[in-house]
């Protein structure tokens, strides 16, 4: 009441009054200081009522808030100081604020009560049922009570898919693999899933997944066999070409491996074959349904087991199956009866094979000074199973090898021997049965030389292929580069000479590892291939640079036979 509507009251008088509280773990206590309660605050009316008011009977109420702060302890005691005022405390209502239990991002967050003023406090949540954190849950409790700034979430667990803020199980013939996707899925082709929350499907018998594969992926199953092998043989080297198997098993990793068996003797025992055999370009893993195969051994049978595989062929309990191959190498010179031998020359002589594979078109002779092999050697041929061989250095010793080249093709070089030239002129009587052979004056020999030398002065010719004085049925092709051909120098074979020249390409030529080349650029373009510029890094051995040329795709069958002319030529 409004001191001056008092009456006999003078001065002033008291219109406020005061409260405190205190905290306390217990709910019974009888006495407390007043020392120990703490003032919240003088409570002051903001409206007074007045005599006239109380004859009217008009109530005037005053309503006030005030706020206690954090409270440690379980409760709290509430005092009301009365200083004389006129006042009437009608009713206290005591009461808290809080943020109420809440499911965001699949993260449940718990009641949590207000700190009073204006600050915000931090609440983690904890993640519903069959979920698991994907970034750590956390939202804002406001003073007012509400939940602000969300930060993180929840996600389903594998098997489980999120459906109004909870986590249900997939349905049988479903699946979730990861806790990222989003939904379950239908279980893909070839396999199956039986119960709820299911991760993954059951691949269907016969059928596999490998552990690389994605679970979203059909299961597959091993591939059938190769299809319609072919083999090609040249003596001792074979080329296998197949068809590709009319069942891949839904895979597109398809790969070929080769196992290879020989069998040797009239008794056929067979045995794995040895690391001696060259595959080109390799045995197992071929992404290609071609190889090449070279160093067979003569006169015997070979088998090769072409099996495709792909990704999950070792996980089949089932056996392996193969499209097999069987092929007979043909028979090779290997063995030099006899031989004689002068200063410059040297005469050899040789058995023809025992089972030869066809009629003997002709033998060739290869010769070089021992150690020499890469740097000169010759080539010559004769229908004859003897020859001589002039124009040798005296005190020199050569390595000599035949092979026969019959109408199935040309065989495999037999083993080497090694003849030695003498100091001297000397006349040879190794075989009473072969001519005498006169060795050749010092005088001869410059006359020789002198003739040769005019005659390729006369002739003015760069090149070309001159026939040595030999036997009627020898032939000898020397190849002359600007400049006068000399005794032990190397031998030009045109590759036309061969009826395979992949056979020309084996005698002059080198494989080189693809790996170590490097295509830089192409410079240009030939009328079956790209010629690039690029690096060779051979092991042991500096890098240069080299012109590299390439046969195009789709080429024709003249087109690939020039392409290895080319390179039999470049690898004299």
């Amino acid at each position: 009441r409004d001191c001056n509507s008092l009456p006999g009251v003078p001065g002033t008088c008291k219109e406020t009054f005061n409260i405190y509280y205190y905290e306390s773990n217990n709910n019974n206590l009888w006495y407390i200081k007043e020392s120990q309660y703490i003032k919240i605050d003088t409570i002051a009316a903001d409206e007074s009522f007045t005599q006239v008011d109380v004859g009217d009977r008009v109530m005037k109420l005053n309503t006030e808030v005030r706020d206690i702060g954090s409270v440690t302890k379980k409760g709290f005691y509430l005092a009301f100081q009365d200083v004389g005022a006129c006042i009437a405390l009608v009713s206290v209502r005591v009461y808290y604020k809080k943020c109420p239990l809440t499911i965001r991002n699949l993260a449940e967050f718990p009641d949590r009560v207000t700190e009073g003023d204006s600050s915000l406090v931090e609440v983690r949540g904890s993640c519903v049922n069959n979920s698991e954190e994907y970034d750590v849950p956390k939202m804002h409790c406001s003073a007012d009570g509400g939940w602000l700034v969300p930060i993180g979430r929840c996600v389903c667990k594998p098997g489980y898919e999120e459906k109004r803020d909870i986590c249900q199980p997939c349905r049988p013939g479903f699946y979730k693999a990861s806790s990222m996707d989003a939904y379950c899925m239908k279980c893909p082709p070839h396999s199956y899933s039986h119960q709820e929350s299911s991760s993954q499907c059951t691949c269907e018998k016969s059928y596999d997944r490998a552990d690389s594969d994605p679970r979203a992926m059909p299961c597959t199953k091993p591939p059938t066999p190769p299809e319609n092998p072919i083999s090609t043989t040249n003596e001792t080297s074979l080329t296998l070409e197949w068809s590709p198997p009319r069942d891949s098993g839904g895979r597109n990793d398809l790969t070929y491996n080769i196992h290879c068996r020989m069998c040797v003797g009239d008794n056929r025992k067979c045995s794995v074959c040895g690391s001696s055999l060259r595959f080109i370009p390799q045995q197992f893993g071929l992404t290609y349904t071609k190889v090449l195969v070279t160093d067979l051994l003569p006169h015997t049978n070979y088998t090769f087991d072409l099996e495709a595989v792909n990704g999950v062929s070792d996980l089949s309990p089932n056996p392996k199956q193969y499209v097999s191959v069987n092929v007979m190498t043909s028979q090779a010179v290997n063995v030099i009866l006899k031989e004689r031998k002068s200063k410059d020359s040297i005469t050899l002589a040789w058995q023809e094979p025992d089972r030869a594979n066809g009629v003997i078109v002709e033998y060739e002779i290869i010769y070089y000074e021992k150690n020499q092999r890469d740097q000169n050697y010759t080539v010559l041929k004769t229908k004859s199973n003897s020859m001589t061989v002039d124009g040798l250095k005296p005190g020199t010793t050569y390595v000599f090898r035949v092979r026969a080249h019959t109408s199935g093709g040309r065989g495999t070089y037999g083993g080497e021997i090694e003849l030695e030239t003498s100091q001297e002129d000397m006349l040879a009587i190794d075989d009473p049965n072969q001519p005498t052979i006169m060795a050749v004056s010092v005088a001869g020999g410059i006359v020789l030389l002198i003739f040769l030398v005019t005659c390729f002065v006369v002739s003015g010719r760069h090149c070309g292929y001159i026939k040595a004085k030999q036997d009627p049925d020898e032939e000898k092709l020397q190849f002359h580069h600007g400049q006068v051909r000399l005794p032990g120098n190397r031998t030009y074979i045109h590759p036309h000479t061969y009826e395979d020249p992949n056979q020309a390409v084996r005698d002059f030529a080198k494989e080189i590892d693809a790996s170590c080349i490097r295509i830089e650029r192409v410079i240009g373009g030939g009328e079956f291939g790209e010629v690039c510029s690029g690096c060779l890094k051979l092991p042991g051995k500096r890098e240069i640079y080299v012109a590299i040329k390439s046969l195009k795709a789709g080429y024709s069958e003249k087109q690939r036979r020039d392409f290895l002319s080319e390179a039999s030529i470049m690898g004299q």
